[in-house]
């Protein structure tokens, strides 16, 4: 066992600080290559589980912003849809930053809504006890619609965008 991988096992820090310093350097050599590809590969799952699942949640509100109103229409003017309107702002707020951060996510954000699809109908399902039939088969909303900040789907029974219009 080296230096660096008795650092990688007790120090991840120091570790990380080292290869740094060795990339720096230039010194290619010294690479701990076996745990460094390791950290960059787990680096790439991370972002894209924090992008799916950040889609997932965002999905799950803007359905159960458009497709619960049915059951709530009753009891419009006082449900407070001020949670869901911050859930779906803080969405996609980090979602803007992870994208920033990681740009070269922007590429995989089709089949990434996709198969987050499948995973926000269940969530909208578990979360309004609608069942899972009341919702479209395939995302019903474009990407621009997903990342735009004043985008608040309409409600099947018309009512105005935003949600707050009274039925």
């Amino acid at each position: 066992m080296t230096d660096l991988d008795t650092l990688y096992e007790t120090d991840y820090s120091a570790w990380a600080e080292r290869h740094v310093q060795l990339l720096r350097a230039g010194r290619y050599s010294e690479l701990d290559v076996k745990h460094l590809v390791e950290e960059l590969s787990d680096m790439g799952k991370s972002e894209q589980r924090e992008l799916e699942n950040r889609l997932t949640i965002l999905m799950a509100h803007l359905l159960k912003w458009e497709y619960q109103y049915r059951t709530l229409s009753e009891r419009w003017r006082e449900f407070k849809v001020d949670s869901w309107r911050a859930s779906l702002i803080e969405q996609r707020n980090r979602l803007e930053k992870l994208l920033k951060q990681a740009p070269g996510l922007k590429a995989r954000l089709p089949s990434t809504i996709r198969e987050a699809y499948a995973d926000a109908v269940g969530l909208a399902s578990d979360e309004s006890g609608l069942p899972s039939s009341t919702f479209p088969d395939q995302c019903p909303y474009s990407t621009e619609q997903l990342f735009d900040k004043t985008f608040y789907p309409v409600h099947p029974e018309g009512q105005a965008e935003g949600g707050l219009a009274e039925p």
